[in-house]
């Protein structure tokens, strides 16, 4: 399942070019920039001029309500001892050298100890208590050598003649495949042509089209690609005697391109470097996220190498750990880097600016990662161990980067002084200071016409998630890879040579009678009843003749489907096969049958997960907004967070539908054919974006409700909020999307399924969400949303999001605009 997602195998490459682009990004910036002429320093700033207090109430409901001076308080009242953050964040921005060489020695530490005792990431996981798990631990114990490690198939077809004729050069490559590492047996299709034969039907009916089957004693799959240079040596006299030779999946996935992923990835990163720069203008303002993002990331990949040496992690693992931990190590970064650009206008100290935003802001960061930390431990609820470590695998990059955004941050911050803006491409940005700027215009125009934006925000999540009503989970098979890749050649071959139901072949497995002596006529009588229901049930292409396993306990039987993998009719045959007919086939003699292979396990993969994900959702939305209700004192913006943010995936689930499954647009992404959503898309979806969008969601109310404590005015602090955030959110949006949908040039259908869905739920939740529904919900809603019921409120512990910090040691004077 997982190998569908090894593009995670080159994150190697991404890395070092990330730590690369990140380190010199400053100096990049050099070439493009120019000293600023126009815009002075922040130290060089005149301090904001402060309009007269307001001392009645205007008309206009949406215009500031109230501007003044807030001074410091008298002596007998000094403010309190800064908190753990504030005192974090100013150590580290006044030893910023100390800081870095630290991080340095633990990425040093780190990367040498996974190189050292790092593990390997590898798909080996069980299905407990289904019949392809006990069928297959079954064969694993009788079944013999035949039956131990992982088979494929290399497809063979004669371009001329008969196969037969080729036999010289077929039994060449069966000696020289034999010959090779981690091969433990092959088999010709050309051998042992009696009835009986497993390979009997190992040709087609023509005579030109065959398969050798080798068994592996891993997947291949998971092999060095230069693995696949011995296999064409091996197989090059067939292709020298004019005999097509295909890999077929497993093996075909090692001949997979890696480079359109390469390719991907650099479009992110580019798109990353470029939406900074000019976003905010400066230079360190980009840089500096950047290079926290990556060093984090990089820790943490090498602290996860290091911990699957004790631990099986999918092959999927660093991959997700890849575009999670990337992902919030930037968001979490900027955020702080943009609140501390803005403290510096009105702070002298840049240390002190540095602990105020930690303090404050820091706080958002650290409910933000608790709340993506418990999204992905909800994967465990799928009570599948496979899936719960892929949760705890993209964790462990979260909490790293969390920990790099609030140490290393405040550090570079803290080099950069009160220069931070020295160089920029265009003038830089942060914050707004007024109400001119467009996003507090916006929060102006959603706030006079909530109903109508609400409106419209719920008819668009609407309207894109009705494709989700028919939504078909299944696996994606090689018949929708590229039809330029061997897997899909091999594929189209077997299909036109033996009939889809080839490339997804099920073993029967059968056990005699436990508690009697099992004597050839009674188990000739088994196989001859096994081998009549099977081939008399609908949806049967062909059944071998049941066959005794080595030491006898077992009889082994191959079913070919009349469909094709991926086909919903191959499903039902599955469920007829292991809930009707072999059951009633074995009942008479004391006989139990299981169904396992590839194909079964898939399928049985599948029906786990789809009867697993509601209770997936329920615990992780009900953790989500305990949380919430927790840190901002809610009941209805818990409430709201969590059923918007269920609605926006439901919304791109909905697109995801409609493009791979109706097959709307999918032609453009380059899939040919309809195919059923991959099995774990939905979950692993749910649990990255859920992640994701609940940052956003802490981002802006954390905004929101700093505001709302110190004006108590509901208008105003929902467009405060959202004009403080809009910026930061939209610029981490617009670089998680370009990184998700730059995968749609992969070759694999899974991983354009991924990236095409976590685009959508991005775009969406950044849009829909978070500038449209949540700011018209809680204008609409007014005092309301911070109600929170008396007692309930005793009972719940204190987590400030924001916190109260001490303010600058010297009087300051701070613009107080309401903002509607």
């Amino acid at each position: 399942m997982g190998t569908v997602l090894a593009v995670g195998q080159s994150s190697a490459f991404l890395l070092g070019g990330l730590f690369l682009v990140g380190l010199l990004v400053v100096a990049t910036g050099l070439l493009l920039a120019r000293t600023r002429s126009t815009a002075p320093p922040h130290h060089e700033r005149p301090a904001p001029s402060v309009p007269p207090l307001r001392t009645e109430s205007p008309k206009d409901p949406y215009m500031p309500v109230s501007v003044g001076i807030r001074m410091e308080p008298p002596v007998p009242n000094a403010p309190k001892r800064a908190g753990f953050l504030h005192r974090t964040g100013r150590w580290s921005a006044r030893h910023p050298w100390l800081v870095v060489a630290g991080w340095l020695l633990v990425l040093l530490a780190a990367v040498a100890g996974n190189r050292a005792f790092g593990g390997v990431y590898e798909d080996d996981f069980s299905l407990p208590g289904t019949s392809a798990q006990t069928g297959a631990d079954l064969l694993d114990r009788h079944g013999g050598d035949a039956s131990k490690g992982v088979s494929a198939k290399i497809v063979v077809k004669a371009e001329s003649g008969p196969l037969a004729s080729h036999r010289d050069a077929v039994d060449t490559a069966v000696d020289r495949l034999g010959e090779l590492p981690d091969v433990i047996s092959v088999t010709s299709p050309l051998d042992a042509p009696g009835a009986d034969s497993a390979s009997a039907a190992a040709v087609s009916e023509d005579g030109t089209t065959g398969y050798l089957t080798v068994q592996f004693d891993e997947n291949p799959a998971t092999f060095d690609p230069v693995y696949l240079d011995q296999v064409d040596d091996a197989v090059a006299e067939l292709r020298a005697d004019r005999v097509e030779v295909e890999y077929a999946d497993p093996l075909g996935k090692l001949a997979a391109d890696k480079g359109t992923d390469r390719a991907s990835e650099l479009i992110g990163l580019a798109t990353a470097v470029v939406v900074l720069l000019i976003g905010f203008g400066s230079v360190a303002a980009a840089g500096f996220p950047l290079l926290t993002a990556v060093i984090g990331l990089l820790a943490g990949l090498s602290g996860l190498g290091m911990l699957a040496a004790l631990f099986t992690f999918g092959a999927a693992s660093p991959t997700l750990a890849s575009m999670m931990g990337l992902g919030v190590g930037l968001d979490y970064s900027l955020f702080l880097v943009t609140r501390h650009r803005k403290l510096l206008h009105t702070t002298s100290d840049p240390a002190e600016s540095i602990g105020r935003t930690v303090a404050t802001s820091g706080r958002a960061v650290l409910v933000a990662a608790l709340t993506v930390a418990m999204a992905l431990a909800g994967l465990y609820a799928s009570g599948i161990l496979f899936i719960g470590m892929l949760g705890t695998a993209a964790g462990v990059t979260v909490t790293v980067g969390a920990l790099a955004a609030l140490t290393l941050t405040p550090a570079l911050l803290g080099l950069a002084g009160r220069r931070i803006d020295r160089w920029y491409v265009r003038t830089p940005v942060d914050e707004p200071d007024d109400t001119g700027d467009i996003w507090h215009r916006w929060a102006v125009l959603v706030g006079r016409r909530s109903w109508t934006f609400l409106a419209l925000g719920m008819l668009v999540l609407g309207v894109l998630s009705i494709p989700l009503a028919s939504i078909r989970l299944g696996h994606v098979d090689a018949g929708a890879s590229p039809a330029a890749a061997t897997e899909r050649k091999a594929y189209d071959l077997l299909s036109a040579g033996f009939g889809p139901g080839t490339n997804g072949q099920f073993t029967v497995v059968t056990t005699l009678d436990k508690d009697g002596p099992v004597t050839d006529a009674a188990r000739t009588e088994v196989a001859n009843a096994l081998h009549t229901a099977l081939a008399d049930t609908p949806g049967v292409r062909t059944v071998s003749t049941p066959r005794p396993s080595p030491d006898g306990a077992l009889l082994i039987t191959t079913v070919t489907p009349d469909s094709g993998p991926q086909d919903a009719a191959t499903s039902d045959l599955l469920h007829r096969l292991d809930d009707d007919v072999l059951q009633q086939a074995g009942a008479p003699h004391h006989a139990t049958s299981y169904v396992t292979g590839t194909t079964a396990a898939q399928l049985e993969f599948r029906d786990m997960v789809s009867d697993r994900l509601p209770v997936i959702i329920a615990v992780v939305a009900v953790a989500a907004f305990l949380l919430l209700l927790i840190v901002f004192r809610s009941v209805l913006i818990a409430v709201k967070a969590a059923l918007l943010n269920l609605l926006s995936i439901a919304a791109a689930y909905g697109v995801v539908v409609a493009v791979f499954q109706w097959g709307w647009g999918s032609s453009w992404l380059g899939v040919d054919e309809t195919v059923p959503i991959e099995a774990y898309v939905p979950m692993m979806m749910f649990a990255i974006v859920f992640g994701l969008s609940m940052d956003y969601e802490v981002f802006l109310l954390s905004r929101i409700r700093e505001t709302w404590l110190e004006t108590k005015d509901n208008q105003l602090s929902v467009a405060t909020g959202l004009s403080a955030t809009a910026r930061v959110i939209t610029c981490a949006a617009l670089i998680m999307t370009s990184v998700f949908l730059a995968f749609l040039l992969s070759s694999n259908v899974v991983i354009k399924m991924m990236a095409l869905g976590l685009g959508v739920s991005v775009v969406l939740d950044a849009t829909v969400v978070r500038l449209i529904l949540v700011p018209a919900g809680m204008n609409l809603l007014g005092r309301a949303n911070w109600w929170l019921p008396r007692g309930l409120d005793r009972l719940l512990p204190h987590l400030d999001p924001e916190g109260h910090t001490p303010a600058p040691a010297a009087a300051t004077v701070e613009r107080e605009e309401a903002r509607p």
